[in-house]
């Protein structure tokens, strides 16, 4: 690397939401973009093959990194060189494992914070999560950063990224490292692979039929572009020069589409823009919940022997029955975050993502249904899913609060 280069790192890189940020870094040409993942080598989708990514790896505008968080050696190794380091690395959240998460959450991330004092990186921007200051009980209305955490989260991914969040925060201004934890709201977008295709298995076996609670729980969704695009302006912002970085950095902030909708109607906008039929029967909670600590007392003991995760435990009927809504008003404030795709067009692109997953024989019905109501064709038009460049409204050296 030759010494006028700047180069960025993202961990996790190969993930849904960080494929997302790695596509618009690339285009967005600050930085060259160390992609640091697990796997030993980087496979491309076929969709990447002739793709941008494709293209930068081979220029050397972007560079593959096989990096495990829990090795220090291996983070300091990935890290050399790098100005800015996006942590976006995290076990699958549906897994609730405390060895696990806390390893990856916790102690991967001081592993992460230490080699970037170290390496003298100038700002580091940590994905976070909404659950770090959500109970499991109480829904969340509007909710503000001011919100404290919880004496008990909901499983331990949300008590570990937590444990991780404050971490970041505090290492705020050690050896001049900035740093800002990013808290996206309930990601959905072309890429995924639980949220949709979760949905599409349980109408496949006549499950998605049924609401758990009462329909009316409210809920904040995130595009997954609007997700990097918040990424990109916290490392704008901390790149900034003056007050503009001082109110930035050491903080954390919500990020969603800004559109609150019923949890229920969303589900509902994707299974009939996909050709399934919307739930419509309504379960209490507290009826499942006893058959979810049966699953989950299952999965415990049957999961060492190749059970496959159960997408019915405790923890997962909190979510689908309680709101969890967010206020964006810090990150429009200090960090200039703006939603760039809407929660309808998002929609739309992330319908047309999934052709393989539409119903095989489309229900029959009289009149257009209500997602084609809201969402037009469902069609999103030939070149969408291209991630764009949609840079904050500021730059580094003019900025204004």
């Amino acid at each position: 690397m030759s010494g006028d280069e700047k180069w960025c790192v993202v961990t996790g890189g190969r993930g849904f939401a960080a494929r997302h940020l790695v596509q618009m870094l690339i285009r967005y040409d600050v930085f060259r973009v160390r992609i640091a993942d697990l796997g030993s080598t980087v496979d491309l989708e076929p969709y990447e093959e002739n793709g941008i990514l494709a293209e930068a790896l081979s220029s050397g505008r972007a560079q593959y990194v096989a990096i495990d968080l829990r090795s220090k050696s291996q983070v300091l190794q990935a890290f050399q060189g790098a100005e800015v380091v996006f942590h976006m690395a995290a076990p699958n959240s549906s897994v609730n494992n405390y060895q696990l998460h806390h390893s990856v959450n916790v102690e991967g991330t001081k592993n992460v914070i230490d080699a970037c004092t170290e390496l003298k990186v100038k700002r580091l921007i940590y994905t976070s999560s909404p659950s770090v200051v959500f109970d499991g009980i109480h829904g969340i209305f509007d909710g503000e950063e001011s919100l404290p955490y919880p004496p008990k989260h909901n499983d331990f991914y949300s008590a570990t990224k937590a444990q991780g969040e404050e971490l970041v925060i505090k290492a705020n201004g050690v050896k001049g490292l900035l740093t800002c934890c990013i808290r996206p709201s309930s990601i959905f977008g072309p890429g995924d692979r639980l949220l949709v295709p979760s949905l599409v298995v349980a109408a496949r076996a006549g499950k998605s039929k049924f609401i758990i609670g009462d329909g009316n729980n409210i809920y904040d969704f995130t595009y997954v572009e609007n997700v990097a695009h918040a990424h990109i302006c916290a490392e704008r912002a901390l790149a900034s020069e003056g007050t503009v970085a001082e109110k930035a950095a050491g903080q954390a902030y919500f990020i969603t589409n800004m559109e609150p909708i019923k949890f229920w109607e969303f589900v509902s906008l994707i299974l009939e823009g996909l050709g399934y039929e919307r739930p419509r029967i309504k379960i209490p909670a507290f009826v499942v919940m006893p058959i979810a600590h049966v699953v989950e007392w299952t999965y415990k003991l049957l999961g060492p022997y190749g059970m496959k995760v159960p997408q019915l435990t405790p923890s997962r009927v909190r979510l689908l029955s309680c709101s969890r809504s967010f206020k964006c008003s810090k990150a429009q404030d200090r960090i200039g975050y703006t939603p760039i795709v809407s929660l309808q067009e998002g929609l739309k692109r992330t319908i047309e993502s999934y052709p393989h997953l539409r119903a095989e024989q489309p229900r029959k019905r009289e009149g257009p249904s209500k997602a084609s109501i809201y969402l037009g064709s469902g069609m999103a038009s030939p070149g969408s899913f291209n991630i764009r460049v949609h840079p904050c409204q500021f730059t580094r050296k003019d900025i204004r609060v």
